[in-house]
């Protein structure tokens, strides 16, 4: 069975390729984010060069750093980590700002009244100041989910296997149909990272659903 002359086998394996490439770095990404967000948020003298630093990496050419950085790690082109490695860099420059706006969105007031009950300031962190901060931050995982799906087709110009081989292969036949099915996975599987984030967000955040329901 094919679609517009692309095996269906052929975008199922791709797609779980793209999805492993643009994921695992959105979940790496969001663990690195985590701290130097907390730091950028807590030290505010630390804010601007953390913040600043981090969104510089997203001015690197995509397709420049998937060159370099075989050279940088010692790595072959075609290996899956340089791809990991770029699109980590690339979610914490637009996560970790998400993070420390989180942070920051956290009433005063709550956290002055998880002190007063006797709450130090890790277990105020992880109790009641990420948890509040939930929709900020999983409101930028769904933009930076997006961002990966996109960046992560150009990886294809350099061989390595996603859906962005679609688009070369197209290219190369003068075909528009692997075009067209390339683009409507990507667009498929970044819409279903969407709502997947989006569902994690309401699980995680009962309050905010009874609150509306109410």
């Amino acid at each position: 069975m094919s679609i517009l002359g692309v095996d269906w086998a052929t975008i199922g394996d791709l797609t779980l390729r793209h999805l492993y490439l643009a994921g695992v770095p959105l979940l790496i990404g969001l663990a690195i984010s985590l701290p130097l967000g907390w730091l950028a948020h807590r030290l505010r003298w630390l804010g601007p060069p953390i913040i600043g630093g981090t969104g510089l990496l997203y001015t690197i050419p995509s397709l420049a750093l998937f060159i370099m950085l075989p050279l940088i790690l010692g790595t072959q082109i075609l290996d899956d980590s340089n791809v990991l490695v770029a699109m980590t860099l690339y979610s914490v420059a637009l996560l970790t700002r998400t993070v420390a706006d989180g942070l920051a969105s956290v009433p005063t007031a709550v956290r002055a009244a998880a002190t007063a009950i006797g709450y130090g300031e890790l277990r105020r962190l992880v109790a009641v100041d990420l948890p509040l901060a939930i929709p900020v931050i999983t409101a930028g995982m769904r933009v930076t989910a997006v961002s990966n799906v996109s960046i992560v087709s150009i990886a294809a110009l350099i061989g390595v296997s996603q859906l962005g081989m679609l688009f070369t292969e197209g290219f190369n036949r003068n075909a528009m149909g692997p075009i067209v099915v390339g683009v409507g996975a990507c667009v498929a599987l970044s819409m279903s990272l969407d709502a997947l984030i989006a569902l994690a967000s309401r699980l995680l955040t009962p309050w905010l659903t009874r609150s509306v329901a109410t």
